[in-house]
């Protein structure tokens, strides 16, 4: 991932923030100023929007276009004209175009429930997007500047679980955990499994908190190096059983750690900055992709590769394994997700193209039927696999995107939008069929 300091990193979050892309439209618009305004009235006058509101023609962000002196169709189009989409390799987008193929958008999987506004989730590196996670239909944890935050989609009401803020250390003792924690911890990334949540940070910190314990359980830093933000986390279950989650550090470094013993128990080197990690469902094989065009299909005993992906043209910051274990995919800055199948990996078996930018997060419902795939900003596309991946939802909304996560029982979309004014996380559930109610009408 791009080695910028954070001073830098500031000033190129900012350049990503809505409230640009209205300065530029203020002389166009008669200074209209659609989303990321600094105005006081206008924040106290966004309120949550709930899907009878939406039905009723309710804008789901709460943006009220009405009173404005553009339409949102109209800014729509000025926002795809003019979004600048970071590119690590020069024009890579236009060179990945000419493979991707042209799905079908239109359909309705998953229905907007429920924006809510008292939920401020936010990033802190622009390339960086897994900050949301749902362990339940009604359960969300992610970051809001310096704090890890629970939110309750039942009883709209959020909880405080890490203040990274100030001085975070362990309350257990564990060999190798730093006692003595850290203070103002960066959180680049998060990742949560059933009762473990885990938090890397920009000095390559890791921080793990149990949900059902008080306290944090375990801090560790994967590494000294300069070059050590945590860039990834994954969170899975090893064949014991045992909880094991790994790290992909931009020092070109893999670490797993064993969360039953509070060991690390196997590091893989790279050539280049790893920027995402996913196990396949068996255990047994690791998507590596990061600063190289090229994704790896690598032996997660041994680190050992089997096989180069070759097809993206930049760097990727995006894997996720279909449940079915044999197919996975990879998002990539060339504007593409590319998904493969371990039975013939020669080519993709599809290439899937976004709106906007980069593919900077890929989920898959954990039934396999539907694979989520967000842009850095106002996309997230939801594919029916079944389908060939020919079909979508198309999700439009305004404002980067912090992070997508399905519940586990994949009644739930979560995505968290990260915006001055109109930040918030969007809900979507599930559309079901209950045709048999129709007989009691």
């Amino acid at each position: 991932m791009s080695q910028l300091g954070h001073d830098e990193l500031e000033e190129m979050a900012d350049e990503y923030d809505l409230s640009d892309m209205d300065n530029d439209m203020d002389d166009e618009y008669n200074g209209a100023r659609v989303i990321g305004s600094d105005s006081d009235d206008e924040e106290q006058s966004v309120t949550d929007t709930t899907a009878a509101e939406a039905r009723k023609g309710k804008d789901i962000q709460g943006i009220p276009w009405e009173r404005l002196s553009i339409t949102r169709e109209k800014y729509r189009l000025t926002r795809l004209s003019q979004y600048k989409n970071y590119e690590n390799v020069p024009n890579s987008g236009e060179k990945s175009q000419k493979e991707s193929v042209i799905t079908e958008k239109g359909e309705n999987y998953y229905d907007f429930h429920h924006n809510s506004r008292s939920v401020k989730s936010t990033i802190l590196h622009f390339q960086l997007r897994n900050l949301v996670w749902a362990t339940s239909k009604h359960d969300v944890y992610f970051m809001s500047h310096y704090s890890v935050l629970h939110w309750s989609a039942l009883t709209n009401e959020k909880e405080v679980l890490i203040d990274v803020q100030g001085h975070v250390a362990p309350t257990e003792k564990h060999p190798g955990s730093l006692l003595e924690g850290f203070y103002q911890t960066q959180v680049s990334t998060l990742a949560i499994k059933d009762n473990l949540l885990v938090a890397g940070g920009f000095q390559g910190e890791i921080i793990c908190k149990f949900l059902d314990r008080e306290g944090v359980s375990y801090c560790c830093r994967t590494t000294f190096d300069e070059n050590a933000i945590t860039n990834a986390i994954e969170i899975y279950n090893g064949p014991s059983g045992a909880v094991h989650f790994m790290a992909s550090n931009n020092d070109s470094g893999i670490r797993v750690f064993d969360m039953e013993r509070f060991l690390l128990c196997r590091t893989f080197r790279f050539d280049w900055p790893v920027n995402h990690t996913a196990l396949s469902p068996d255990g047994k094989l690791v998507v590596v992709v990061g600063d190289n065009p090229e994704a790896l299909l690598v032996d997660s005993t041994s680190g050992k590769t089997i096989h180069e992906l070759k097809g993206h043209v930049d760097f990727s910051f995006a894997s996720a394994w279909n449940p079915d274990g044999f197919t996975f995919a990879t998002g990539n800055q060339d504007r593409t997700c590319r998904v493969w199948d371990t039975r013939n990996l020669s080519k993709p078996v599809t290439v899937l193209r976004g709106n906007l930018g980069a593919i900077r997060s890929v989920r898959f419902s954990s039934d396999g039927r539907y694979m989520a795939m967000a842009e850095p900003a106002d996309f997230v596309h939801i594919f029916d696999v079944s389908s060939g991946y020919n079909k979508r939802q198309e999700v439009d909304f305004f404002g980067e995107i912090s992070g997508i996560s399905f519940s586990p029982d994949t009644e739930s979309l979560f995505i968290g939008v990260w915006d001055r004014t109109y930040g918030s996380l969007l809900q979507y559930n599930r559309r079901r069929s209950y045709s048999y109610l129709d007989l009691l009408i």
